[in-house]
């Protein structure tokens, strides 16, 4: 049973996978077996994370590209193929947060916004489903947020994102079902990451998240990689269009 969790051999690409969430991913990925290809903008910050996953013994690349530009995106992909392998496993992961009352919300913020956490699901995902189709075999796993269901004060427009991804992945799930791709999302609740940062170190908020969350505490990024190992595998073949929520029970309660 445990033989269809196994990685072995899988190539996988992961956006904004330098730190935080991404860089948890990819960690537990390659723990799996899996040969994973990490992906930043910032190219020292990537190649510092690439160093430390490479000294812990684990197969990895670096591919430094902008998720939000259509041609570095197609040409990145397209050298992927061509000199690391056929990609198996897409996590699109590459997110940012804006925060300001909606009325006093900038138009370039709003862009930005949605250009990192929305656009580059597309773009990405159909660079790299393109090669997978003619295969009829792969898995993309989309990150979604809780806030792709519900809301918070001032984040609107990460929220509107966030629920753009949601409905993204089903239709991605729809539409290249039939050629033998998975396609499903990971909602994480609040988890203790660089973006979250001034969050954890807020007592306030952090004293009401926990109170609010049932299983009573922040979420570790390690307890995102179950998830993700059980998408990326043979053990979700049945599985598509899913949103898999890993928040320590916040989506249940009011």
């Amino acid at each position: 049973m445990t033989n269809q969790f196994d990685l072995t051999g899988k190539l996988a690409l992961i956006t904004g996978s330098s730190a935080g969430i991404g860089f948890g991913l990819a960690r537990g990925l390659a723990q799996a077996g899996a040969t994973v290809v990490l992906n930043a903008r910032n190219e020292q910050k990537l190649h510092a994370a690439a160093d430390q996953l490479l000294n812990e013994g684990f197969n990895i690349h670096a591919c430094c590209f902008d998720v939000t530009n259509e041609q570095d995106v197609q040409a990145a992909v397209l050298d992927i193929e061509k000199n690391i392998g056929a990609l198996d496993i897409l996590i699109n992961n590459a997110g940012m947060q804006r925060r300001a009352p909606l009325e006093e919300f900038k138009s370039s913020d709003w862009h930005e916004l949605m250009r990192t956490n929305l656009d580059s699901v597309f773009l990405v995902g159909q660079a790299v489903a393109k090669a997978m189709i003619p295969r009829k075999r792969g898995k993309i796993i989309n990150i979604c947020s809780v806030q792709s269901e519900m809301g918070r004060p001032s984040i609107a427009p990460y929220m509107a994102s966030k629920g753009g991804v949601k409905m993204l992945t089903k239709g991605m799930a729809i539409d290249w079902g039939p050629h033998g791709l998975n396609v499903n999302g990971i909602g994480p609740g609040y988890f203790k990451t660089e973006l979250n940062e001034k969050l954890v170190n807020d007592p306030q908020f952090s004293d009401w998240l926990i109170r609010r969350t049932p299983t009573r505490r922040w979420g570790d990024v390690e307890e995102l990689t179950g998830a993700a190992v059980f998408l990326a595998s043979d053990a979700s073949s049945f599985v598509n269009g899913h949103i898999l929520y890993v928040d320590g029970g916040v989506t249940s309660t009011l």
